[in-house]
C-alpha cells in the first residue's frame, strides 16, 4: 500500500498540518511585483504559481528557483514536505490536493490527487521536475511526463534509509544538498534519541491499523513496520505483505497487547476524520479484543507517523510514546537545527492524515 492507498484512504495519504514555517531575517529572492512582472506573459495558472513561489521564498534565504530556474510540481504530501524541508520551497509551482504542509503550499495550484493527477494541469505549470511517491499512477505517468521532456523523481520510501535517500536525491536535483543533509541529520538524531529511550524496555506486541472496513494493517516490509521495531514494539502482523487486509477474527487470534489507531482521516475525501477504533469498542468482535477491553487502543497523529518524509523522526517518537507512555524520556522536537529557507521547520503538528 505504498503511497497510493495511503493518499486516498489512510491518514498519511491525506496531508497534515505542517510546521508553521518560521520567517527568516534574510530577504526574499524576489519581490512580489518583480516576480509578477517577469511572468506577465504566462497563463493565469502559471502566474498564480509564481506568486505562491514568492511567498515560499519569503520564508527564508534565496532558494534554487531563484538561482537556477527550477520549477517543481509535487504529487504527494511527503515529497512536498521534503522539498520545503531541504530549503527549496521557492521552486514549488504546483502540488496535489492532499499537500498541506507547510501551510504556504496551500497557495499553490492543485493538479489533482496523488492517484489521479491531471497531466494537462501539470504541463500548464511548465515544470522542470515532477516529484512524488511511487503509487497507482506509476510508470504510465512517468512515461507521459517524459514524453513532454519533463524530468521526474518517484523514489521508493518504504524504509528510513529510502526516505533519507529521497531527501538526498532531491537535494542533488535542486541544488540544496546542505539542506538535505540537515534534514537527514534531524531524522538520525531523533532515531538515536528514541532508540536510547526504549533501550532495555520490554517489547510491546502491537498492531497498527490504517482502516477498519476492511481492516488494513502495517505488515512486514513497510516503513511503518520499521517504525514499530525501532520504537520498541513487536509487530503482531508477521506475514501477508507490507499492507495486508485481515479479518477481526484474525486480529483476535493475534491478540496484540496494544492497538495503534492510524485511521484518522479515512472518512472524508479531503478533510481529516476522527480515529475510528474508539468508536468500535462496543461492536461485536472488536469489543472482544484484549487491547480494547483493557483500554490499550492508542490514537496516532497520523500526518507525522504515516508520511514517509522529513518529519518521520518525530513520527518514530510518536509511535514510541504510544507504545511506552508519555513518560518516555523524549524531547518535543528533533535535536538538530532546521535548515533556513523553504518554509519548513519542525513544530507540533495538527491531527490529520496522508503521505
Amino acid at each position: 500500500m505504498a503511497e497510493g492507498r495511503r493518499s486516498s484512504s489512510t491518514p498519511r495519504a491525506r496531508g497534515a498540518a505542517l510546521p508553521r514555517g518560521a520567517a527568516s531575517s534574510q530577504p526574499a529572492a524576489l519581490s512580489c511585483g518583480a516576480a509578477l512582472r517577469q511572468r506577465a506573459a504566462l497563463p493565469r495558472r502559471a502566474a498564480l504559481a509564481a506568486l505562491a513561489a514568492v511567498a515560499l521564498a519569503a520564508c527564508g534565504r534565496r532558494a534554487p528557483a531563484a538561482q537556477g530556474g527550477a520549477r517543481v510540481v509535487s504529487l504527494s504530501p511527503s515529497t512536498t514536505e521534503a522539498v520545503c524541508a531541504i530549503g527549496a520551497g521557492a521552486a514549488l509551482v504546483g502540488r496535489s490536493r492532499h499537500c498541506d504542509h507547510p501551510p504556504e503550499v496551500l497557495r499553490l495550484p492543485s493538479v489533482g490527487g496523488y492517484a489521479d493527477p491531471s497531466i494537462e494541469a501539470i504541463i500548464a505549470l511548465s515544470p522542470t521536475l515532477v516529484v512524488g511517491a511511487r503509487g497507482p499512477a506509476g510508470p504510465a505517468l512517468e512515461e507521459a511526463l517524459r514524453g513532454h521532456r519533463i524530468a521526474t523523481c518517484f523514489p521508493e520510501t518504504e524504509s528510513l534509509a529510502q526516505i533519507e535517500e529521497m531527501l538526498a536525491e532531491l537535494g542533488r536535483r535542486l541544488d540544496a544538498t546542505p539542506g538535505a543533509e540537515q534534514a537527514i541529520a534531524r531524522i538520525r538524531a531523533r532515531r538515536q534519541e528514541v532508540e536510547q529511550a526504549v533501550k532495555g524496555r520490554p517489547r510491546v506486541r502491537v498492531a497498527l491499523l490504517f482502516d477498519t472496513s476492511p481492516i488494513f494493517a502495517a505488515g512486514p516490509g513497510s516503513f511503518a513496520d520499521e517504525l514499530l521495531r525501532l520504537a520498541g514494539g513487536e509487530n503482531a502482523i508477521a506475514r501477508g505483505g507490507a499492507y495486508p487486509s485481515i479479518s477481526v477474527e484474525h486480529l483476535l487470534a493475534l491478540d496484540p497487547d496494544v492497538l495503534l489507531d492510524g485511521t484518522a482521516g479515512v472518512d472524508g475525501a479531503d478533510a481529516p476524520g476522527a480515529p475510528r477504533l474508539a468508536m468500535l469498542r462496543d461492536v461485536p468482535g472488536w469489543r472482544s479484543l484484549r487491547a480494547v477491553r483493557e483500554g490499550r487502543v492508542r490514537p496516532l497523529r497520523t500526518d507525522v507517523v504515516l508520511r514517509p518524509g522529513p518529519r518521520i523522526g518525530d513520527g518514530l517518537a510518536e509511535v514510541a510514546r504510544a507504545l511506552h507512555g508519555d513518560a518516555l524520556s523524549l524531547s518535543g522536537a528533533a535535536t538538530a537545527p532546521a535548515p533556513r529557507g523553504g518554509g519548513a521547520g519542525p513544530v507540533p503538528p495538527s491531527p490529520a492524515g496522508a503521505p
